[in-house]
């Protein structure tokens, strides 16, 4: 009889490590969250275009990319500033701002921001000739906003994004590289979001699965 016991036991507690072992996956899987891929696809400056007589004309035009990667989290952002910057790195001046309205992206969706810039403090005469030789000159994009995801029925809290990148404009007055240039942080992904759950909510789940 103790022997059975014994043995009802231990089935029982292989049982709970086993249903304990794919909760804690289950919800990792869920609770796990990527940074939303963000993307300079186009940039066109007309000025820097010598096939066409725009010297004067000191906009810029651009298209930013958005993508949510995740499957099955939405992602809500704050207004998205975006500042243009010329130059090379560490001697690169604010030429532009511009600001992305708040809005909410879905799973696996992208979203994309088409508009147009006035650019102030841009050496036009060097920049010009520097294409006309040949070269091409330096721009940057910096992004800054704040994201929230949804995962089910809850938002986690609101973090801090910032992203950057540098393209190359030649003398046709577009960027050089002719795929997307992908906006980069130097820190590191979340990819988990455990902590920003409370408590009740994380017990509520656990209730549901277990």
């Amino acid at each position: 009889m103790a022997e059975s016991d014994t043995g009802g036991c231990c089935r029982c507690c292989c049982s709970f490590i086993f249903t304990s072992g794919l909760t804690a996956l289950f919800m990792w899987l869920s609770l796990r969250t990527s940074n939303p891929t963000c993307s300079i696809e186009k940039f066109y400056v007309p000025a820097l275009n010598r096939t066409t007589n725009s010297t004067y004309n000191h906009s810029i035009s651009f298209q930013l990319q958005l993508a949510n990667r995740m499957k099955y989290k939405g992602v809500r952002y704050n207004n998205i500033s975006l500042t243009f910057l010329y130059g090379v790195k560490d001697s690169s001046s604010s030429i532009a701002n511009y600001t992305v309205e708040a809005f909410y992206q879905g799973h696996k969706k992208k979203a994309t921001r088409v508009a147009l810039v006035q650019a102030t403090g841009v050496p036009w005469e060097a920049a010009i000739e520097a294409v006309s030789n040949g070269s091409t000159v330096n721009f940057g994009v910096r992004l800054v906003t704040r994201v929230k995801f949804k995962i089910m029925f809850w938002y986690t809290k609101r973090h801090q994004l910032e992203v950057a990148g540098d393209l190359a404009v030649g003398s046709g007055g577009n960027k050089v590289n002719e795929n997307g240039i992908k906006l980069k942080s130097g820190a590191p992904d979340r990819g988990w979001c455990w902590a920003r759950f409370s408590p009740a909510v994380i017990s509520i789940v656990l209730t549901i699965l277990i």
